[in-house]
C-alpha cells in the first residue's frame, strides 16, 4: 500500500470529499485506511457501569475505514497542501523510497 500510518491524506470521493485528516491505521489486507474525522458513524454499545459507578456505553461516534482508492496523499508545495500520487525510486544502497509524483520530492 502506498499510504502509511501517520500520512496526511485528502478524501477525493464520497460524502466526505475534500476533507483532510491523518491516517490512524492502515489495513493492507482489506485495502482500507482509518482517517481521523472522516467517515464518522454512530455505533450503539451496551450500557454498563465502570468500577467507580460511571455509566459507559450508549451511542458513540467513531471513524470507519475508507477504501484506499478514495484517498490521496497530501504534501506541502510552496506553503500549500496539495494532493499527489505516490511513486517509488531506489537510492544508491537499493532502499525503496516513496516520492510525490506532483513535486518529485521524497516523502
Amino acid at each position: 500500500m502506498k499510504i502509511k500510518k501517520g500520512d496526511l491524506v485528502q478524501v477525493i470521493t464520497g460524502k466526505d470529499r475534500g476533507k483532510q485528516g491523518k491516517v490512524i491505521a492502515a489495513y493492507p489486507a482489506l485495502e482500507r485506511v482509518l482517517v481521523e474525522g472522516v467517515n464518522r458513524i454512530k455505533k450503539h454499545t451496551k450500557v454498563g457501569q465502570s468500577a467507580k459507578g460511571a455509566k459507559t456505553g450508549g451511542i458513540i461516534t467513531q471513524e470507519a475505514p475508507v477504501h484506499i482508492s478514495n484517498v490521496m496523499l497530501v504534501v506541502e508545495q510552496d506553503g500549500k497542501k496539495v494532493p499527489t500520487r505516490v511513486g517509488y525510486r531506489f537510492d544508491d544502497e537499493g532502499n525503496k523510497i516513496r516520492i510525490a509524483k506532483r513535486t518529485g520530492e521524497d516523502i
